[in-house]
Formats: C-alpha cells, sequence, structure tokens
C-alpha cells in the first residue's frame, strides 16, 4: 500500500510520522525546538532548526518502517500559524522566525485599531484587529527593524517554509493566510488593500495554496538533504490545530478539541461561520466546514518554563520531571488551597487578545508547597479553556462532545482538572499521534488515495474521564477568582 509522509512544525517539537493506508501508522518521530523569548512577550524560533529536524525525522522513519522513500506517494505539512517568516532574494530568512504566540506588538495592534474600522474588517477578513494578525508584526518590523523589511523579498508560515525547502516553490496555505489577516472571506482569494491596510506589502505575499492540492514536488537539492525522492508530491499543509481535529474526527456541530501542545487550543465545528473579534474563524480541512477557535499564547510552553526553572532538580517519575510533578499535585486538594495563577507569561491571545497581560500568583502562604503551585498553574488552564467554552456558547455554538489530544492530554491529573471545572466528560484519544497524522492524511486525501472520513480508523477512544461532582463549588469559587484577578490587575504594569 502506498505511504504517506506527515509533518508537524510544532512550537515545541518538530513531528514526523509515516502512514501505510488504511490505518497503519509505520513510525513515528521528533527533535525538540527552542523557543527564544529575548525580551518580555517575545517568542521567536529559528526556521534552520526545523529543517535541520525534518532532514533528521525523515530518514529516522525511513530507518524504523524498513521503507524505501520511492514508496511514499505524498507529503504534508503542518504547523503552528500564523508565523512570521521573511525571505531574502536567494531564499534564506533574513531573522528569526516571530511566532504567533509573539506579544511584542501591543502598541502596533492600538495603532491598527485607530486606522481600521473593526466592524468592516471583521465582516470581511472573518477574524478582528489583534496581535495574531502578521500585519501587527510587519509594522513592528518597519519600525525596529526597516532594514529587515527592506531586504524581504517574501513572507512565510512555518509550515510554507518547510513546503518550500523541499519544493523550492513558495506558496502560503489558505488557514495562514485567513489568520493573517488578508484573506477575504467572501471570495476565499488573497486581497491585497486589505493586507496593505495591516500593514504587510501584498508584493511579499506568493500565491494561495489550498490545503490538500499538491503545490510542488520535492526538488533534487531536498532530496539529497532529507534522503526523499525527488519528485515527491506536496500539498498545500494545513494548520496544526486543524489537522489534530481531523485526525479526532472533530466534524460535526457541537464536538470540541482541546489540544494541549506548546500552547492550548480550544476548537469546534461548525457549518456556519460567526466572525467574533474574541475569537480566530479558520476553514476545515472537510469542504463546506468551518473551524472557530481560540487559541491560548501558552500551554506546554510553561510548563516547560516552569520545570526547567523551578524543579530541575526534582526526582523524575518514568523519566519525567512533568510527571513527578503531577503526582504531587494530584495529592494536593482542587483549587490548591486558594492559590490563583494568571498563565499571561506572553501576554493573552483569545478571548482577551491583551499582549500586555501578564503572568501571576496570589494567594501564596507559608502552608503552600511546590504541588500546590504546580497545581495551581494546571488548574489556570483549566479556567482559561472554560472561559474559550462560555465565549462559544455566547456566540451560539454548540458545544456537546470534547475530545483531548496532543501531549498535555497524557497528564491523567491535568485531565481531571479540565473535566471538573468543566463540568463534562472528556474523551481522550488513545494513540493519536497528534497534527502529524492530520498532514499525513491531506497528503493522501490531496493524492487520491483517501477521502476524509477514512482517518476516524487511526484513532481509538480511551475511556472518559468523568468530572468529579464534589468539586464543583471549590472550582466555582476558584474560576471566579481567576476571571477576576485579570480584571483587577489589567493596567498594573502600565
Amino acid at each position: 500500500m502506498a505511504l504517506f509522509l506527515g509533518l508537524d512544525i510544532g512550537t515545541t517539537s518538530t513531528i514526523g510520522l509515516l502512514l501505510e493506508l488504511p490505518d497503519r501508522i509505520l513510525a513515528k518521530a521528533s527533535r525538540p525546538v527552542t523557543l527564544h523569548s529575548d525580551h518580555p512577550g517575545w517568542a521567536e524560533e529559528d526556521p534552520a532548526q526545523w529543517w535541520a529536524n525534518c532532514c533528521a525525522i525523515i530518514p529516522d522513519l525511513l530507518e524504523q518502517s524498513g521503507r524505501e522513500a520511492s514508496e511514499i506517494a505524498g507529503i504534508g505539512v503542518a504547523g503552528m500559524l500564523p508565523a512570521t517568516i521573511l525571505l531574502d532574494e536567494a531564499g534564506k530568512p533574513l531573522r528569526r522566525s516571530i511566532q504567533q504566540s509573539d506579544g511584542r506588538a501591543g502598541a502596533q495592534v492600538e495603532e491598527m485599531r485607530r486606522e481600521i474600522d473593526e466592524a468592516v474588517f471583521l465582516a470581511r477578513a472573518g477574524n478582528g484587529v489583534n496581535q495574531q494578525l502578521v500585519g501587527a508584526k510587519m509594522r513592528w518590523l518597519n519600525q525596529h527593524e526597516p532594514e529587515v523589511v527592506a531586504a524581504a523579498k517574501t513572507l512565510l508560515g512555518s509550515y510554507d517554509y518547510i513546503n518550500y525547502r523541499l519544493t523550492g516553490v513558495a506558496r502560503i496555505e489558505q488557514n495562514w493566510a485567513l489568520e493573517a489577516g488578508v484573506i477575504d472571506v467572501a471570495t476565499n482569494t488573497v486581497n491585497a488593500p486589505q493586507a496593505a491596510l495591516t500593514g504587510i506589502n501584498p508584493d511579499l505575499l506568493p500565491p494561495l495554496a489550498p490545503s490538500s492540492e499538491v503545490m510542488g514536488h520535492v526538488s533534487a537539492a531536498a532530496a539529497a538533504e532529507t534522503g526523499l525522492a525527488a519528485g515527491t508530491p506536496v500539498m498545500g499543509g494545513a494548520a496544526d490545530m486543524i489537522a489534530s481535529c481531523l485526525g479526532a474526527g472533530v466534524v460535526r456541530n457541537g464536538d470540541v478539541l482541546l489540544k494541549f501542545g506548546g500552547a492550548v487550543d480550544i476548537l469546534t465545528a461548525t457549518d456556519k461561520a460567526v466572525p467574533d473579534k474574541r475569537l480566530f474563524l479558520d476553514y476545515h480541512l472537510v469542504p463546506g466546514l468551518w473551524m472557530p477557535n481560540g487559541c491560548m499564547s501558552t500551554g506546554g510552553s510553561v510548563l516547560n518554563w516552569f520545570v526547567e526553572t523551578f524543579a530541575a532538580g526534582i526526582e523524575p517519575v518514568n523519566g519525567s520531571r512533568h510527571a513527578a510533578l503531577d503526582a504531587l499535585a494530584a495529592e494536593r486538594p482542587a483549587g490548591a488551597m486558594g492559590l490563583t495563577f494568571l498563565p499571561y507569561l506572553l501576554g493573552e491571545k483569545t478571548p482577551l487578545h491583551d499582549p500586555a497581560a501578564r503572568g501571576a500568583l496570589t494567594g501564596l502562604t507559608l502552608a503552600h508547597d511546590l504541588g500546590h503551585i504546580w497545581r495551581a498553574v494546571l488548574e489556570a488552564y483549566a479556567y482559561a479553556i472554560r472561559h474559550h467554552i462560555e465565549t462559544f456558547n455566547d456566540i451560539g455554538y454548540e458545544t456537546t462532545r470534547f475530545f483531548v489530544s496532543d501531549g498535555g492530554a497524557a497528564s491523567d491529573v491535568w485531565m481531571e482538572i479540565v473535566a471538573d471545572v468543566l463540568g463534562v466528560p472528556l474523551q481522550r484519544l488513545g494513540g493519536h499521534p497528534g497534527s502529524c497524522l492530520g498532514a499525513a492524511w491531506v497528503a493522501a486525501v490531496g493524492a487520491g488515495a483517501a477521502d476524509w472520513g477514512g482517518i476516524a480508523a487511526l484513532t481509538q477512544r480511551d475511556a472518559p474521564i468523568l468530572p468529579n461532582p464534589s468539586h464543583r463549588a471549590v472550582y466555582e469559587a476558584g474560576y471566579a477568582r481567576f476571571r477576576a484577578l485579570y480584571t483587577q490587575l489589567k493596567g498594573a504594569d502600565a
């Protein structure tokens, strides 16, 4: 049977998967990614590291599987969005990528809000004026690094860049373009005046690439670096969270995926699009469906930071310091004895859209220890998820079935906390390898070897995680404190 390669350019790691149709994952491999935060609110990564990871992962997958590169019938690449990568005339990055979670452009967002009629922009672009827009980053670069902008010839996103390295062809995938703020949702085309209005020179934008259509083929140069066969088709690709939703089977109204990666994503499927400035709007991979969603600036990235900063000396459990902290948190009471944590270490995206938001820990006493603090961090993300679900419901979206996926979903204590705070069962997806599975399936659909529904056979449903009714009252109080604390502290650092 035909093989398909899926790559995921994630915030904390690059992951690859080799899929044999109809339902067999032959191999999986990953390499870590370094997130640079040289100044408060900054989030940058090196695209050369993503490419080096891919060049290491692909031979690893082939060796694990015992298969030949010539057997791969198509490649799909997923990644976080909308990262901002500027290439020079020779196709080399001019600087590190500015990540989607980067919060440096608060002043530029306010500048845009003064210049742009947000209601008109929201209706046309599908998304509001916020720090997610690539134009905000471009305005910052124009003001602080004008020499970079002057030398730029091409603007790409994360997985667009890997596609470019694979094929030598520059394209922007449709969801990158939508979240970047350059798509007219009525026509599904790049709107040059709209891009210019936000701060993007339209001349930097390559042509649009639909997710499951062939955008190019592996070049001889890329084949030499990766071990792939020259001429292998490469599809337009997919936003990482949308690819995860496809793999999770989130394909009907009311389905919700909570994706616990480097950032926490909250996504729902719907057949109607209601642009709302509090959330993001994306295309579902299944034609005719939309995917309104929220994305926090952080998630696993803060957990990793916490472990490295405060728990480097803790004895690992099963090789993991995260698991050791989970064990401590499981022994501490719900509500963490009154501790409240705000996880806004990179500002916050949805539904606050506040690049100036900052992290905080309140209620600390001499009775608290590391386990209480770790539990408060986990609870904070559960509270933030509940804030998103309430926003979905306020807009009119159903939220009836809840699925959880990606690395953080493996934490029993974290998922139990989330179920308790939301008051709903969570369906953990056993064996779900994350966005790289959706990326591989995009390649299979693009090659005409599969349909969208067949991916469900690759993901098993574990026993649901049920909420504990005895924790309801303490988490109601904790959620109220969480929401109030942001309001109380807003502007305190100004």
